[in-house]
């Protein structure tokens, strides 16, 4: 695939840069925003004119915001005004971007707002393409999906690999192998995403030799098993989530998967008591966190490679038992422990290696590759001229 930063930019050149800022008004962690941010001045200080796409949110849920917010913090960090514009498909959106000058960089409305946007949609890609002559695809954490401002793009437009991109996977390979690791390795999984368990589970007990899930991914290996979860959380998808799982439990070739004998348990009101898993979750109350077996932490402490994907509690709602014996574990700041995702990496305390990506991360190391990447890969002998806007 063609990388920017192998392509000499000229003055007036029109770029669309598809960026994977997504990152809430309070800005608790700017990772997936400051992974950009060379990128971004290189092309300006050329002289570049810059159409950035980001997104927040979803319009499928309600929860797409305007990025006002990020502009300023943008241009902040780049000591240059980055101005916003609140549409990105549509007429008045093409003639801002033909308006702009060499040096500028806009920021044109969130591409969740439209419910096109998560459908990969032919029609909304090609309205964005029509911001410029070429697109720098940025935003490993979005790099799984097959979205219209990051995959639909590059059917219009000539593509080139933002350094956020390539650095990511650069970081990545060497976790693809976890088995490999000298004194062993350990994942670990959490949050309530499915991909935690279609992905993650899937993938991540084949390579690694124990892996801890928490989470939405450890209350349905409980229910599986047979064990009551009440109402604890399964996450979007839960069927498919359990039919993946019964197939990993049904395999020889896998991973040591721990399973705690005490979880933490909340309910009404917000109460919370420890519970030993045989005796279920009663209706009402659910799962928040588990006591990690000794055996288990001294796996950790061992390990010679640690993944960890989600956090395993509750986190946010004050319930860091797992999590605290996970990181208590490791060396502060180990270059062998690794954090995936912006969730893990805004609530957990760890100031070692991160990478920006969740769902991409699973993704690239259950498969060595994402959606984006192979689009790139097919788009790189697409010219400018074929842009059909």
């Amino acid at each position: 695939m063609r990388l920017l930063s192998e392509h000499t930019v000229l003055p007036g050149e029109r770029w669309v840069y598809s960026a994977g800022c997504n990152a809430g008004p309070a800005l608790t962690d700017t990772g997936r925003i400051d992974t950009e941010l060379d990128d971004l001045r290189r092309l300006a200080a050329a002289g570049a004119r810059v159409a950035l796409l980001s997104h927040q949110g979803s319009a499928k849920d309600g929860t797409a915001r305007h990025l006002e917010y990020l502009a300023d913090y943008l241009g902040k960090r780049l000591g240059q005004k980055v101005r916003y514009f609140p549409e990105c498909a549509t007429d008045p959106a093409r003639r801002r971007a033909a308006e702009l000058r060499d040096g500028d960089i806009v920021l044109f409305g969130n591409v969740r707002l439209d419910a096109r946007e998560e459908d990969g949609d032919r029609e909304l890609a090609a309205a964005l393409a029509r911001l410029g002559d070429r697109v720098a695809i940025g935003g490993f954490s979005k790099a799984h999906r097959r979205h219209a401002s990051n995959v639909g793009i590059l059917g219009f437009l000539p593509g080139y690999a933002a350094a956020s991109l390539v650095r990511e996977t650069e970081l990545l390979r060497p976790w693809r192998a976890g088995s490999g690791a000298a004194a062993g390795s350990v994942a670990v999984l959490g949050g309530v995403k499915p991909e935690k368990t279609t992905v993650g589970l899937e993938s991540l007990t084949r390579t690694y030799d124990l892996v801890i899930p928490g989470g939405a991914v450890l209350n349905t290996i409980l229910a599986v098993i047979g064990y009551a979860v009440g109402d604890s959380e399964l996450g979007a998808d839960p069927e498919r989530c359990a039919a993946v799982t019964r197939a990993v439990l049904a395999r020889s070739n896998r991973a040591r998967i721990h399973l705690p004998r005490t979880v933490v348990i909340a309910g009404p009101a917000g109460a919370t008591r420890a519970v030993p898993v045989e005796n279920g979750v009663p209706d009402g109350w659910a799962v928040v966190d588990f006591h990690l077996e000794q055996w288990a932490v001294d796996a950790v402490r061992q390990a010679g490679r640690v993944l960890v994907a989600g956090t395993p509690g509750r986190h946010t709602e004050g319930n860091h038992r797992a999590a605290a014996a996970v990181l208590g574990a490791r060396a502060p700041g180990d270059p062998a422990t690794l954090l995936l995702g912006g969730d893990t990496v805004a609530e957990l305390p760890w100031a070692g290696p991160r990478s920006t990506g969740g769902g991409s991360a699973l993704h690239y190391l259950a498969d060595g590759t994402c959606a984006v990447i192979e689009a790139l890969d097919g788009n790189r002998h697409k010219e400018s001229s074929e842009h059909a806007a």
